[in-house]
Order: C-alpha cells, then sequence, then structure tokens
C-alpha cells in the first residue's frame, strides 16, 4: 500500500480496495499540523489506520517536512513508536 501526497487537498490518501483513508494537515512555516485521520467504517480495526498514518509520517519527512499530530489518533501513533516519537512532535 502506497500514500499519496495531494498537495492541492492538504491531505495524505491511502487507496485500500477502492476505499480511500486519509490524514488531512494545515500547512504553516513549513510545519504539517496533521489534524484529522480517517478510515472507512468497514475497515476500522484491521490495522489499516496505523500503516497509513506511518506511511504518511514516512512521505511527510522524505519530502522535508516537520510536523506536529494534533489529530488524537496520529499523535498516539507517534508516542507509541521509537521511531517516530523523536521525530513528529
Amino acid at each position: 500500500m502506497t500514500v499519496t501526497h495531494e498537495k492541492d487537498k492538504n491531505r495524505f490518501t491511502m487507496n485500500i480496495n477502492g476505499d480511500i483513508a486519509r490524514v488531512d494537515y494545515q500547512l504553516k512555516d513549513n510545519k504539517m499540523y496533521l489534524t484529522y485521520s480517517e478510515i472507512p467504517h468497514h475497515l476500522r480495526g484491521q490495522g489499516y489506520g496505523k500503516i497509513l498514518v506511518e506511511k504518511t509520517f514516512e512521505q511527510l519527512t522524505k519530502e522535508g517536512y516537520n510536523a506536529k499530530a494534533v489529530c488524537s489518533y496520529t499523535r498516539a501513533v507517534a508516542r507509541r513508536s521509537e521511531k517516530w516519537n523523536t521525530i513528529i512532535e
């Protein structure tokens, strides 16, 4: 599964068998504020949320952005990971 950065819509998306999961953000001073994440209801509880958020973190850091997790789920994923808890505020 891959994450696509839709800069014109301020979001990262992941296609899961035709369903779209997303992480929305606001950009200010080259910092991404990750404000919202959503997995289609019928796909929740299957690990897709964590995959989406971690792939979003990978993509935004690859593109040179710093980020702050505002959304409670993205914040929880960052805090639970040794890799991300020092990179994502």
